[in-house]
């Protein structure tokens, strides 16, 4: 199977080679560009599978590039890098065909998790669902009745608390996307139904709390790791 080809598009020399060469030692073949103006040459040259722009760059900026790029190719996942932290600068990487948004500083695992989400890599590792009651840990999940077992207690959950609690089953121990959680279990990612996200985990840790086995991580910035020892 041939290598992830990413098309890195940052002028600060110093950032670009950590991040080029970390994406390098995982697996990815990184083509790295430090002028606005080259980029567009590369892309039809190289054929990248996603492309991680930096906004502030020499001659052509990272939004410019995103609309030339999608004159080429309207499918490409685009990932914006930036310093910038204004409201209409997000609105407006999405707006010029980006597919998501990164601040300065971020760290590398947060990166690479975001790429693979834009690539769709992650969810081939979901787990199909081939039974009524899901073992998790010390504890039973009967899915019909929406009922979590722990010996002899029975707690009977919500719709929400049984759906997000299968999701987080079926990709358990993988990193698992903020945003994709929210429109798999709620079918957007408004502020209001984030907020619900954050209840409802809670929830489900104090649910499990039993098992230390059993733990849900908060990855910043990025997501949840549902940890099954």
């Amino acid at each position: 199977m041939s290598r992830i080809k990413v098309l890195y598009v940052e002028d600060e020399l110093f950032l670009g080679k950590i991040v080029k060469e970390t994406l390098e030692g995982r697996g990815f073949e990184v083509v790295m560009e430090i002028d606005g103006a080259m980029v567009m040459k590369a892309f039809k040259n190289d054929k990248p599978d996603i492309c991680v722009l930096d906004i502030m760059l020499p001659h052509r900026n990272g939004f410019e590039l995103a609309e030339d790029i999608r004159t080429v190719n309207n499918d490409i996942p685009i990932i914006f890098l930036t310093a910038k932290t204004q409201t209409e600068d997000v609105v407006k990487g999405f707006k010029t065909g980006g597919n998501d948004y990164m601040r300065k500083p971020f760290s590398m695992e947060e990166l690479i998790v975001r790429i693979e989400n834009a690539l769709h890599v992650k969810k081939d590792n979901t787990i199909p669902i081939t039974t009524d009651i899901l073992s998790i840990g010390n504890y039973q999940f009967n899915l019909n009745r929406q009922v979590l077992i722990f010996g002899n207690e029975e707690r009977k959950l919500s719709y929400r608390e049984s759906e997000l609690l299968k999701y987080l089953w079926q990709n358990h121990n993988n990193i698992i996307d903020r945003r994709e959680m929210l429109y798999t279990i709620w079918g957007n990612d408004s502020f209001f139904n984030s907020r619900n996200l954050d209840v409802y985990i809670t929830k489900l840790r104090g649910y499990l709390k039993a098992d230390p086995a059993l733990e849900i991580l908060t990855i910043k910035g990025v997501g949840y790791r549902f940890v099954i020892a």
